[in-house]
This record gives structure tokens, sequence and C-alpha cells, in this order.
């Protein structure tokens, strides 16, 4: 009840404002009809887009398209005053004022023509003629004039206007349904293709369309043969009258408890030369931009949470600290999880340093160049508290299994310097033949300690408790490179295409673990041991690989395409434990027991070929790859080397169809080999925390997937609505999951193991509508995962079934140039179950809703607030939690052009805002609250720049 009090007290401000006006009753809708020809010959216009505007600004309303018979009919439009807007390719558009009322809601506007002269009416100004919406293919086009935006808004807030299209509250986008991955600025990589950069830095006035679609990788658009790999992708165009000049964005914002903010963007174009320039200073968790195509960052932790793989190519595999779980922050989900909808809530308390640069240009007349540096350096401190609950299995003279709890506190401060630069050459030697030269390196330290303190007890019988502290450094340095040579020929559809590929990466680091660990019997003292040691590790790789295809048309429709495929990667493990001598004081006792050389390699050629036929409708794909793979593992340590070989056979189909009206249909089945890595194979034992021990197995196999996707994509811009449906399904055979042993101490030891039985099946289905007249989109979407997977505990096989089912429903809307408004709501209940412990089953709800709300006060006063509503319930004590988060920001537009703003924030304003996530797995579930940032008030100012034709 009182989560509907405080929405009720969030929505009040606006409505006191809107309640000075006096209330009329509500009138009815009528509606518009005509029909639309030719001035000359009278011949009606079949398709020809009408448009219904607002009259005060132009703004977009409502669309539809004329009939066979050249007329149309808009329905339910309410009374005021508007504008017709008719547009078809080969005429000039053509705006119509019209005006209903109560008293004659309907208007009949007959047969109207177009002609050849544009309309200028009052001071509206027809400026392009285009539709506000339309359909081309499998690409939707928005044209932004339709979707009005507040004076200096970013491309983030014109992208929340779009109908199928949300935004979430860290940036991430979704379109029908998917995120979208890529971001384009005028079809061209922008700081390499990051998607936050480019929506959060630049404002929504110079863009003129938004472009979504799904892009195929760079050797599948040129070859035309559909791979079956896309990637959801927007493209934003630009104003040809704002491709020359300067803009940007400068802030400064200081607040209580120490809080800051700094923001520098500045950008210049000069039509194909672009060249910007952003940087960021805060302690409030904005990172500046995303890790999109960059690897993760190194995990360092050898706690239960840790994956037995690695967190970058190569493996870093775990340096270990005592009691850790998973690495300095503890995220939603892990390996197998299926927590249900994504959790993006803060977990910790982030400083960061941000600074970047971005060059676009043509070089002549064959090459064009787009470049981009991005730098950053922050500060993560940590604090939670955790509570795990394994399945242990049940031990020798034991009836039933109890569970195993571990209860953890954690503090921990992880400081990160990375860098990373992106560069696409496209250089053509001739009118038939192209190169593409796509590199990117990464580099990044990382200086981090934690402190752990942590219980275990199985049942009531408590096992063991240890008090840690850990300390790592790690370098990590990758880059890769694809150079794709593109050749035509004479004979159209003819392609030849290769493409050459390589990944270096090198990662070393150095930790210390002390640790003072005591140990329980129930017969006798307790047993205390002590743990100083220090551990070098450096997990070097590369990878190599190369892939022709030739495409030869057999008609018009089919195309054969015969491919293959080389690849080489290598890895290598060197650890060294060494333990702390009181005699000398150093670290020169080695432990060659946990001290290990290892390599592997994982070599491939892979040949088949891919039939093709396209008709104006539909097309399909049938391909049959034929695989050849060696893994060949050395430990040198051991003086131990062995070599196996696998034949495989990869089936892969594509089906696609497409309808009228924006309707799509994809149906892609893959197939693929993955190798183990080297951490994985290697088989030395870590006990850098001697409570969570891990080996590796070098007689894993790799793991062979089956893939199965379905999506079904509707945008009707006649009706404004989006339907977007998925479902995919996925089978793993040998796949690497954990064998887990506890003993009676509550030591647990992990390693790989095949396993099959794994399955997941996921479905997402997306509805989204806009009423135009109201401005108002609504968006349905519904979610389910089901997820089946085996792993050892205690040499006994664990079955876990998990399933998911959320609803979520969005609504925005701009009223009018005053008030906006956003809501969002998500529930999601979450199922899991285990048959080696059922007293572990668990069923909980999750609740999430969020509210945002945008009024323009007199005296160039806006009000903002926006609100967060989070609620928990099924979880273990002390977890069950609600969260209101309440901000409000009260900002002041300065100079003539409201490019000046003076703005007061407060963050957090009824000090709640908390961090509660659980995690589910094959093996635990787990619990963890941690402590977020609260309640602070900010006083900003920021400047746009607005310079353009200059």
């Amino acid at each position: 009840m009182r989560y509907v009090l405080l929405f009720l007290l969030f929505c009040l401000g606006a409505a006191m404002a809107r309640a000075q006006q006096p209330a009329a009753p509500r009138p009815a809708a009528g509606q518009i009809h005509g029909a639309v020809a030719d001035s000359a010959s009278g011949k009606v216009l079949r398709e020809a887009s009408v448009s219904l505007l607002a009259a005060r600004d132009s703004s977009y309303l409502s669309f539809t398209i004329t009939d066979g018979d050249g007329r149309f009919t808009l329905r339910g439009v309410a009374p005021g005053r508007y504008y017709l807007l008719l547009t078809f390719l080969g005429y000039r558009s053509r705006l119509v004022p019209l005006q209903l009322t109560a008293a004659a809601p309907a208007a009949a506007l007959g047969t109207l023509r177009l002609r050849a002269a544009s309309h200028t009416l009052g001071e509206v100004v027809v400026e392009q003629e285009r539709a506000p919406v339309s359909v081309q293919g499998d690409t939707v086009a928005f044209n932004a004039r339709a979707f009005k935006t507040q004076p200096n808004a970013v491309v983030e807030q014109l992208l929340r206007k779009l109908p199928g299209v949300q935004v979430d509250r860290d940036g991430t986008i979704r379109a029908q349904g998917q995120p979208v991955q890529r971001v384009l600025v005028d079809g061209k990589p922008f700081f390499g293709d990051d998607p936050k950069v480019a929506t959060r830095n630049l404002p929504a006035g110079i863009i003129d369309q938004v472009q979504l679609f799904n892009q195929q990788g760079d050797q599948a658009q040129f070859s035309g043969i559909d791979d079956g790999q896309q990637q959801k992708t927007i493209n934003l165009v630009t104003k040809r009258d704002k491709r020359k000049g300067w803009f940007g964005t400068e802030g400064l914002g200081l607040g209580t408890d120490g809080r800051y903010r700094a923001q520098l963007g500045l950008n210049r174009f000069n039509n194909g030369r672009q060249i910007s320039a952003i940087g960021q200073a805060n302690n409030v968790n904005q990172l500046g931009f995303s890790d999109n195509g960059a690897p993760a960052a190194a995990d360092l932790s050898g706690g239960p949470g840790a994956n037995a793989g690695s967190s970058l190519p190569g493996g870093f595999g775990g340096v270990g600290g005592p009691g850790s779980s998973g690495g300095p922050m503890i995220m939603q989900g892990g390996r197998g999880s299926s927590a249900g909808a994504a959790n993006n809530q803060p977990s910790s308390i982030t400083e960061s340093l941000t600074g970047g640069l971005n060059y676009r240009d043509a070089w002549g007349r064959r090459a064009e160049v787009a470049t981009s540096y991005l730098a950053a350096r922050s500060t993560v401190r940590t604090e939670q508290v955790s509570r795990r609950e394994n399945a242990t299995g049940r031990l020798a003279g034991e009836e039933a299994a109890p569970a195993l709890l571990t209860d953890q506190s954690t503090a921990a401060r992880n400081r990160t310097l990375s860098q990373r630069l992106n560069l696409r050459l496209d250089y053509k030697l001739d009118s038939l033949t192209s190169l593409r030269f796509t590199p990117a390196l990464w580099w990044q330290s990382t200086d981090q300690w934690r402190n752990v303190g942590q219980q275990t007890a199985r049942g009531a019988q408590r096992l063991n408790q240890s008090l840690s502290r850990y300390e790592a450094t790690a370098g990590s340095a990758w880059g890769n490179g694809n150079l794709l040579l593109m050749r035509k020929f004479s004979k159209a559809g003819r392609t030849l295409s290769a493409n050459l590929s390589a990944v270096l990466n090198s990662q070393d680091g150095t930790a210390f673990n002390r640790a003072d660990n005591t140990f329980f019997s129930p017969d006798g003292p307790a047993r205390r041991a002590r743990l100083d040691q220090r551990i070098a590790q450096d997990y070097p790789a590369r990878t190599q690989a190369l892939n022709l295809a030739y495409v030869e048309p057999l008609s018009l429709q089919q195309k054969l395409e015969l491919h293959y495929n080389a690849s080489d990667s290598r890895s290598q493990a060197r650890r060294d434990a060494t333990d702390y001598n009181d005699a000398t004081g150093a670290y020169d006792r080695l432990n060659p027991g946990l001290s290990n050389r290892f390599r592997s390699q994982f070599r491939t050629h892979r040949a088949g070929l891919t039939w093709q036929t396209r008709r104006l409708r539909y097309g399909y794909a049938l391909g049959l790859d034929a695989q050849q793979a060696r893994l060949g593992v050395d430990n040198q340590s051991r003086d131990s080397a062995f070599t196996r070989r696998y034949q495989t056979l990869l089936p892969n189909a594509m089906f696609s169809w497409n309808g009228s009206r924006g309707r799509t249909l994809r149906l892609n089945y893959r197939t693929r080999l993955q190798a183990p890595s080297a951490t994985q194979l290697q088989p030395v034992t870590d006990n850098s925390n001697p409570l969570f021990v891990r080996r590796g197995n070098p007689l894993l196999r790799p793991e062979y997937l089956h893939s199965l996707t379905a999506t079904y994509q509707q945008f009707n811009a006649v009706s404004n609505r989006s339907i977007f449906g998925l479902l995919s399904a996925t089978q793993v055979q040998d796949r690497i999951v954990s064998s887990t042993a506890f003993d009676a101490q509550g030591v647990q030891t992990t390693r790989p193991v095949n396993a099959d039985g794994y399955r997941t099946l996921n479905g997402f289905l997306s509805l989204g509508q806009r009423l135009g007249w109201h401005k108002l989109n609504v968006n349905l979407s519904t979610n389910g995962n089901f997820t089946q997977g085996r792993s050892l505990v205690n040499e006994q096989w664990n079955q876990a079934r998990n399933w998911s089912l959320g609803q979520g429903l969005s609504v925005n809307t701009a009223f009018n140039d005053q008030l906006e408004f956003g809501l969002d709501l998500n529930v999601t209940y979450l199922d899991a179950r285990y048959s080696l412990l059922p007293q572990q089953n668990t069923a909980y709800w999750s609740q999430k809703l969020e509210a945002d709300v945008f009024y323009q006060l007199p005296g160039r006063f806006t009000l903002g607030s926006d609100l967060w509503l989070t609620r928990y319930a099924g979880r273990s004590a002390g977890f069950n939690q609600g969260v209101a988060l309440w901000n409000v920001a009260l900002a002041r537009q300065l100079f003539n052009n409201k490019q000046g703003e003076l703005k007061l924030q407060a963050y957090d304003l009824l000090r709640q805002n908390r961090s509660v996530v659980r995690n589910v797995t094959d093996t635990y579930l787990e619990d963890v609250r941690s402590r977020v940032l609260t309640r602070y008030f900010m006083l900003s100012f920021s400047y746009n720049v607005r310079s353009f034709g200059k």
C-alpha cells in the first residue's frame, strides 16, 4: 500500500499543475475520410501516405495509407485543429488544414489532388516530403521531426518516443524485444559502434531519421549469403544542414557528501569529416560508455561463484581470494543462471574518469577511415553480505542431505585503468575489388583488495569459518584484427571473399592470500590453519583463422556458396605458488603441488557448402559443413601429453519470409563445436582459497551445441502497431559442468566434467502500440525461460530444473509541449527445483515499477521526477525487501535560445535505495545484499554548444 501512496505523491505535482485549468467533459472522437488522386488525370493514387499532424507544432499524431481505390480513413480523432499531410512518390506533398468539433466530429474531404506546387500555411513549413514512419523490407525508418523532444534532449530521449523501442535505466536499448548491439551515425561507426556513446552524447535535434534493421556480418553482406548471424542495429541519419558545424554539451555539478559530476562533449562535423571529443568525471556510478565489443575485466577471484573457465580469451582462471564470491561484484545469475529478467541495479559505488576521441573522414576517392580511442579509470567500492545454499548430496550413513549454508560478508576495492582503440579502413583497389581492415586494441591494469569473513554450516552443524585478506594486481592486453578482401566478377552475383583474422591475448597477475581458517569437528577440538601465499600467473593465448567464400549464382533466385575455414587456437597457463618462509621472511618456498606449466592447442579445418534460394516473399538456405578438429594437451610440469581428434558434421538451415506491412519470419538452426580452455584443462590444484579448491580436468571433450531460433516481427505503419516474438531452444552435448565434492569440514573441491542433458528454452513476446492523437506509446512484453541441467555433487548427479515467467507493461507519452510521462511495470515469477536437495527448492516473486514525469513550468522552469519501486518475496530471511528510489530535479533554462540550464537535483529522496539480488545456478542459489549510493543533493550547470553552417 505504501508504494501506491508514494506513486500517487509522485504524480501529485503534475496533477496539481494541470488542475488549475477548468475541467471539461471528454469530447467524443471522430473520423476523417477522403481519397487521393492525380491532379491532371484524376487517376487514384494507391498506397499514398496520409499523416495527421497537430496544428500547433506540426507534430506527428497518426498515419495511414490509401487503399486500392485511393481512399483513406482516420478513426478515433479527438476534436481539434489539424493538418493532413499527403505524400506520394513522384508527387509534391500537400498540406490540408482541417478542424473537428464536438458538433461536427467527422470530416469528409472528398478527393484530394496532389499538385506540383509546395504549400506553406501560416507558420507551418514542410521541409521534407517524407512520411513519419516507413517500412522497406526489414528496415523501419522513423522521421525524427514527427517525434518532438524537449530542447537540448539527447538521442536516448528521442528513442524512448519511437513505437517498439525501449530504453532501460542503464541506457540499454531494445527494439522489438531485441537488444540493440550497434548504433551507427550516417551508416558509419561512432566510437566503435558503442551504443551508449552515440545515444547519450549526440543531441536529438541533429537527427533527421532513425533507421532500425538487422545487420549481417561484413562477409555475409558482401556475398549475399545469409549466415544467420545478425545484429539489431540503429542508424542515425543526421540532417543535411547539421552536418557542418560545432555542437556538444559541457556541464559541472557539485553535491552533498562529496558527490560531483563533470561532463565535456564537443563535436566538429564537416560533411563527411567527423571529429568528436568526450570526457566526464564523477563518483555517482556513471561509467560514460559500455564495454560493447571489448573483453570483460580479468576475474581474479577463486570463490564458489567463479566459473571454471575464463573471463578473457585464453582464460585468466582464478588467482583466488579466500572466501571470494565470484569477483569484486556479484552479478545477477552465473553460468546456468535462470533468474528471470535481467537485473541492472548497481551493486557497488563507482568513481570514474573517462575520455575519448573519434575521427572519421574520406582520404581521397578510394579510402575511408573511422577510428576512436577511449580511456577510463574507475574505482569500485563494494560492501556485500550474502547467503548461499548448496546442494551437497548424502554423506555415508546419512538418510537425508541437509543444505550447506555459507554466510559471507565482503568489503572490496577495485581500481582499473583501461584503454581501447578501434579502427576501420575501407580501401577500393578498383571498381570490383575492395579491402576492409578492422583492428582493435585493448589494455587494462587492475589493482584490488578484498576482506572477507565467512562461516559455513551443514544443517545445524558448524563446519568452518574464515577471515581473509586478498590483494592482487593484474595486467591484460588484447588485440584483434580482421582483413577482408572482397572481389566481384563480371558475372552478376559471382563473388570471392577472404577474411583473415587474428586475436592475441596476454594476461598476467600476482596475488597475495592471507587467511586464518578454523575447522570445527563434532568429535574433537577445532583445528586452525593459516595461509600466507604468493601466486603468480601468466596466460598468453592467440587465435588465427582464415575464412574463404566463393559464391556462384545458379539462377536469378539461387546461389551456391562454397566455403572453407581453418583456425588455430593456442593458449598457455603458467602458475607459480610460493609459501611464506618465516625463516627468511620471503615467499621463497615453491609449492610444487600448486604450481604448473601447461599449454593446449585446438586446430580445426572446416569445409562445406550452402545452397540459398531467394524469392520475392521468402528465402531459405541449407548448409552442411564437415569439420576435423584436433585438441592437443601438454602438461609440461607432469611431463605428459596427448592428442585427440574429432570429426564432426555441422548442419545448418535458415528460412525467412517477408510479408506485407512489415511482417517477417525467420527460422535459424545452427550447430558448433566449442573447445575447453587451458584453465579448464590444466590439471593443477588451485587452493588459493582453501575452503573452495579448484582443479582442472585434462580429459574434457569439446561441447557440441545445437540451437534453433524462431523470430517473428511485424510493424504496421498504418496502425502504428509492432509485434515481435522470439522462441529459442538450445541443447548441448558434452556440456562442461561442475563436479563439486564436500568433505566433512565443509571444504568444497570443484573440477569441470562433461555431461549431457543440458537444455534451455526461451520465449519472448512484445506488442507495441502508438495511439497517435494522444502521443501515447504502449508496450506489452511477456518473457519465459526454462532451463534443465545436470551437475555432480559428491559423485551424485543433481538434476536442476528452473523456469521463470515475467510480464511487463511500459507506457510513455508527451501530452503537449509542457507534460511528458513514462511508466514501466514488470512482474516475474521464478521456480527452481533440485533432485538431490528438495529442501532447496524455491519459488519467489520480483516486482518492479518505474515512472518518470517532466513538466514545463512558467518562467522557463522545468520539473522532472522519476520513481523506481522494487519488491522481492519468497527469499531468505533478511533479503525480502522493498526499495523506493525517488529522484527529483528542478531546473531553470537560461539564455535566449535555452542553451544553458541550472539544475538542482535530489537523488534517493526517501533514502531507501538498496540492492538485493538472487543468483540461481545448477548447484546453488544465493541471495546478495549490497551497499549502494544513497541520498544526496547536487547543483549543476550545463551549456549546450550549437553552431551550424560554419
